[in-house]
């Protein structure tokens, strides 16, 4: 494992030993809202001061930005993207589906990648040119062709309901062209599925770029695609997402583009 990746393992088992000391004690936390049905509690900042602690005594250089505390300034060209833990509803429910999400961007590119689900020990990662792996594993997306027999993730838009018209007819018209539809409520996980192969395609819209960051990276180095809801790459400027292998993410784009929205196409 490359050593800037180690480092970025070590901050994710640290904030997942945090996420996992209180998974059943949540009628003790203090929850807030930072806006409607975006919750955060006293967990989430923890979890987020570890990794940050850990990246800066590694790299004290470097510029962070996370979910919690925002941006932290310093060299530029380096810049780590985390999320302490995607899917905070899940986890208030003792739903267990979550995960902490860290890349490394060298130059506005992804270089490291790592998403941990502490609750199911599950450690997915990838580096540049080295290929995605589950637990040391490699990892790869399914080869299959089209929407034909494919399992397809998904997120509803509950953050921008204006949004959700717009979904729903991109929903109506996948759903009776593959064999299931999950929406599981992190797409960190969501999208290191795909890279494992667990799941065929997924798309969702307006994600943030925590959200994401590190699972694209997966994607990509798993073999698959990932682009915005024009194909094109400027999926973390946007957080509209769709990715798959080559002919479920081409599937993908094609199914949705009738039901996109002007400001869902810029």
């Amino acid at each position: 494992m490359h050593p800037t990746l180690n480092i970025a393992v070590k901050a994710a088992r640290k904030a997942g030993d945090i996420i996992l000391r209180y998974h059943n004690q949540i009628d003790l936390l203090t929850i807030e809202n930072k806006a409607t049905n975006d919750f955060v509690s006293e967990v989430d900042k923890a979890a987020e001061d570890a990794i940050i602690n850990e990246l800066k005594y590694a790299f004290p250089d470097h510029s962070i930005l996370g979910e919690e505390n925002g941006e932290i300034l310093g060299d530029s060209r380096f810049q780590w993207i985390i999320d302490p833990l995607d899917g905070t509803t899940n986890y208030l429910h003792g739903f267990p589906q979550y995960s902490v999400s860290i890349a490394l961007y060298v130059n506005n590119e992804a270089t490291h990648a790592v998403v941990y689900d502490p609750f199911k020990e599950e450690l997915f990662t990838a580096s540049k040119g080295d290929g995605a792996y589950l637990n040391e594993q490699r990892i790869r997306v399914t080869n299959t062709n089209g929407f034909e027999n494919t399992l397809i993730g998904t997120g509803f838009p509950f953050k921008v309901p204006h949004h959700l018209d717009a979904y729903l007819g991109m929903f109506k018209a996948v759903h009776p062209q593959v064999s299931g539809i999950r929406r599981a409520g992190s797409a960190a996980l969501d999208l290191a599925y795909l890279a494992a192969g667990r799941l065929d395609g997924f798309w969702e819209i307006e994600l943030n770029i925590w959200d994401i960051a590190a699972g694209a990276l997966l994607v990509k180095e798993a073999g698959g695609y990932i682009g915005d809801f024009s194909g094109r790459d400027k999926f973390l400027e946007t957080g509209n997402v769709v990715a798959g292998n080559e002919k479920v993410f081409k599937a993908l784009l094609k199914t949705i583009h009738p039901h996109l929205t002007d400001d869902l196409q810029r």
